[in-house]
């Protein structure tokens, strides 16, 4: 049965390299209420994913890989890929990170034709929302609507997830919050952009002591601030369970409700192996398709977790058990759904905002500014000083930890730049790169000094890493520079003006201290939270010198 498979998709591979050329466009995936449609003929769509990506973290994993490779931009891989995933029914493929300075023209039409749709991360491993130290900054939004513009124009991008379990236990929720802006953001961008209605989402994981809150957190409030879709990463279901043991059916209780798509954005628990993949049948059964807008299995590649479907070896594609047993089980299910016309949703109502307590700590209202580098830029030049370029990430954060330090420099100094979700106290500029951000804590601590000691000289050196300028303000930061205020304690209401990349698909470089693997500290996050920090930043940047 395994040869009689890898036969049929030799035979299906060089039927589909010959229809590549083929310039077909798919059937844009809507969204109405809590769930997926095809635009054209109403056709409820219910996702039968497949994790296409190497070595990038997922299923709650880190990678230090900066080198990733963009499934998407791999002809030859898509050209090897694709029959084997059309053998397994596929109709959607979930990526990590795209590189958005190459084509994937190709690739996606090559998807398009085998009427798979593509659901995309805006993060990269160099380049995400951090829990540790979470930000929204320029260099995201840069990173985010670089891949949008890229992804944007294809009809078969299915959807953006602004966020893979960011937040994993109570301890980090207060990541939360930045996720949400990114997803707020993201929206207005498409919008202004004027694209075709593209939803953005986030993945969480299964975490039983953060699952309901941050459930509500991601949908409540203003629908232009919330979540367009809810990605579940689940790994409950292992080997012959059911659907009451795995908690199946009370996670879908929990959705019932959820007025925007929920589906299974990983799932495949690898123990025992092979897989049985009963789950797969559960998922589209009618227990759950009334909630449940199906899943995406992980992963597609065998790699070192042992979650792969088949092994690859250049030109050649192995099935594994795994991918022979998920064959046979999808082509088992027939989810039946609702047609788009005859649908009226009645679960329209948003959550509450969970209440911050023991069992939440992150502020729902307001969220973290909106990116504005103009905002930034006009900030930067409007200080006398300034850091030097050049400086490194560990100097950065050591000189954080010397200058914003409330029991030696006062409290308020570094207001401005404050970012802070379990408080909701957010600076004007906390949203700029940390270069921009370490300027502007600089220019407090030089004033703070001058005020007590005009004839110190010294007060902008920080060991050499400072340097003093004549401050500008152009007429065109006026109107920013005022709403920001003097202390950057303001609400900017102006909205960015950055046009994100080209459609080509350039994206602009950052460093890792604009893309915020830079520590920053929160600044008013309590003094032991605080005296942890300066003793990180003591180790791995020794003493600063302040004057």
């Amino acid at each position: 049965m395994v040869g009689f498979r890898l036969t049929s998709a030799a035979i299906a591979a060089a039927a589909f390299v010959a229809s590549v050329l083929a310039d077909t466009s798919v059937d844009p995936i809507v969204i109405k209420g809590s769930k997926f449609f095809y635009k054209t003929n109403g056709t409820e769509f219910f996702i039968k994913g497949v994790a296409y990506q190497q070595d990038v973290g997922g299923n709650g994993t880190s990678s230090a890989n900066v080198n990733f490779v963009d499934p998407l931009t791999d002809v030859a891989g898509c050209t090897r890929d694709i029959p084997y995933l059309q053998n397994l029914q596929t109709n959607t493929v979930r990526v990590y990170a795209i590189d958005p300075t190459k084509d994937h023209s190709q690739c996606m039409q090559m998807l398009a034709n085998a009427g798979i749709y593509v659901i995309a991360d805006l993060s990269a491993p160099n380049i995400s929302i951090n829990r540790i130290d979470p930000q929204w900054n320029t260099a995201l939004y840069d990173r985010y609507t670089s891949v949008v513009d890229t992804l944007a124009p294809y009809t078969n991008t299915l959807g953006f997830f602004a966020g893979n379990e960011v937040s994993n236990n109570i301890s980090n929720v207060d990541a939360i919050p930045f996720v949400k802006a990114a997803v707020r953001d993201t929206k207005a961008y498409i919008a202004a952009k004027k694209y075709r209605q593209i939803g953005v989402g986030y993945a969480a994981d299964d975490d039983a002591t953060i699952r309901f809150p941050l459930e509500d957190f991601m949908n409540c409030g203003a629908a232009s601030n919330a979540i367009d879709f809810f990605g579940y990463n689940i790994y409950s279901w292992c080997g012959a369970s059911d659907f009451q043991t795995s908690g199946y059916a009370d996670r879908t209780m929990e959705f019932a409700n959820y007025s925007v798509p929920a589906f299974f954005a990983e799932y495949g628990c690898n123990v025992p192996e092979p897989r049985l993949f009963e789950e797969t049948l559960a998922l589209y059964s009618d227990n759950m398709t009334g909630v449940w807008s199906g899943g995406i299995v992980y992963e597609y590649f065998q790699e070192t977790n042992l979650f792969g479907l088949v092994s690859v070896s250049g030109s050649s594609v192995s099935a594994l058990p795994d991918y022979t047993v998920l064959s046979s089980q999808m082509a088992k299910v027939t989810p039946t759904g609702v047609n788009s016309a005859s649908y009226s949703p009645t679960n329209t109502a948003a959550r509450d905002c969970p209440a911050t307590g023991v069992s939440w700590a992150a502020v729902a209202s307001p969220l973290p500014a909106s990116p504005n580098e103009e905002l930034c830029s006009c900030m930067v030049q409007n200080l006398t000083c300034v850091a030097k370029p050049g400086i490194s990430d560990d100097a950065i954060t050591s000189l954080f930890a010397g200058i914003c330090n409330p029991l030696t420099n006062g409290a308020d100094i570094c207001a401005g730049i404050t970012h802070n979700g379990s408080t909701g106290a957010y600076g004007a500029y906390g949203m700029c790169n940390a270069t921009q951000q370490l300027s502007w804590a600089m220019n407090s601590f030089f004033f703070e000094q001058q005020a007590t000691n005009s004839a110190n000289t010294d007060a902008c050196d920080f060991s050499g890493n400072a340097t003093t300028q004549s401050p500008q303000l152009p007429s065109t930061c006026t109107a920013l520079a005022s709403q920001a205020g003097a202390a950057g304690t303001g609400v900017v209401t102006s909205a960015p003006t950055g046009a994100g990349s080209s459609s080509s698909g350039a994206a602009s470089t950052s460093t890792s201290s604009a893309a915020g693997l830079t520590i920053i500290p929160a600044f008013d996050s309590g003094l032991l939270k605080l005296a942890i920090w300066v003793s990180v930043a003591a180790l791995i940047g020794g003493g600063i010198v302040m004057m």
